[in-house]
């Protein structure tokens, strides 16, 4: 097969493939860009559509998992495009964070249950369309009553599984400093609900704590990084450790970036450099 035959081909081999098919992969999460997203590119600012070629360019990595909020448009057309810039460029496309804001799964205002759902099932149908193969709700604001809570994951589930897509939980907001939230959750919803560890999501007295009972759910991670050193070094907690836990655990990836920069340039550096570090602990761990 001619090479950008193959290119088009794979990200929808891997959004039909199972878990192993991203097994040692990395990647970015959307979230990280941020700031430098436009609509019409200029220059020392990125169009979300260019991403997927900068990707493979400049970083030589496949593996994006979106966010609603850097999405342009949650119209077909705009997401047709996405589907196919990432297409073009090799890239697939994993995860859908659905990151609408006002939004709770556990409301004891049954309206804003309800709301809540019908919202994040229209997100699922625009998910569909980019061809993911998971998607996140954004946790509530506070700790949940867990009844209602696995209630509305079961119907979100039940309204993904249809369209073939899986459903995430992440450690955010209020379980930031609970480190037995996501099994917690996992064990009330059912084990197709699958966890998507944030390294940094916790507070720093229950980060390794909280990534241990999380990591043996885990079907993707963000890999977040805080400030990096001159030199690579990154002073705000150990790296290193987070990635053990996750390979000890099992879990293979894939491994997705967020990391932040005011410079766009610097961005893409540092995104290098973390690749480059999670590359050569992946080697030596692997058999």
């Amino acid at each position: 097969m001619k090479r950008r035959r193959f290119l088009q081909a794979l990200p929808l081999t891997l959004a039909a493939a199972p878990a192993y098919a991203l097994k040692h992969e990395l990647g970015i999460t959307t979230g990280s860009f941020v700031r430098h997203l436009v609509e019409t590119a200029h220059p020392g600012k990125l169009r979300l559509l260019d991403l997927p070629r900068l990707m493979r360019d400049e970083l030589d990595m496949r593996v994006i998992d979106l966010m609603t909020a850097t999405l342009v448009s949650m119209e077909p057309g705009y997401l047709d495009q996405l589907r196919q810039a990432a297409a073009d460029a090799g890239c697939v496309l994993t995860n859908l964070k659905m990151n609408q804001k006002g939004l709770d799964l556990a409301a004891a205002d049954e309206n804003l249950r309800r709301e809540s759902i019908a919202v994040y099932c229209r997100t699922i149908d625009a998910a569909a369309q980019l061809g993911v193969r998971w998607v996140r709700p954004l946790p509530g604001p506070a700790a949940p009553d867990l009844k209602r809570l696995a209630a509305s994951y079961r119907e979100l589930i039940d309204y993904a599984g249809e369209k073939g897509i899986g459903v995430l939980i992440e450690n955010f907001g209020w379980m930031q400093g609970a480190p037995d939230a996501i099994p917690h959750i996992i064990q009330a919803v059912g084990p197709d609900l699958k966890s998507q560890p944030d390294t940094g999501n916790w507070t720093d007295a229950v980060r390794y704590d909280g990534l241990t009972k999380a990591f043996p759910y885990a079907v993707s991670c963000d890999f977040k990084a805080r400030d990096l050193a001159a030199d690579g070094t990154h002073a705000a907690y150990d790296l290193k450790r987070c990635f053990d836990i996750g390979w000890q655990s099992g879990f293979r990836g894939p491994w997705c970036f967020e990391h932040f920069h005011t410079d766009l340039a610097q961005l893409f550096r540092e995104m290098g450099v973390l690749r480059d570090m999670l590359r050569s602990w992946i080697k030596v761990s692997a058999p």
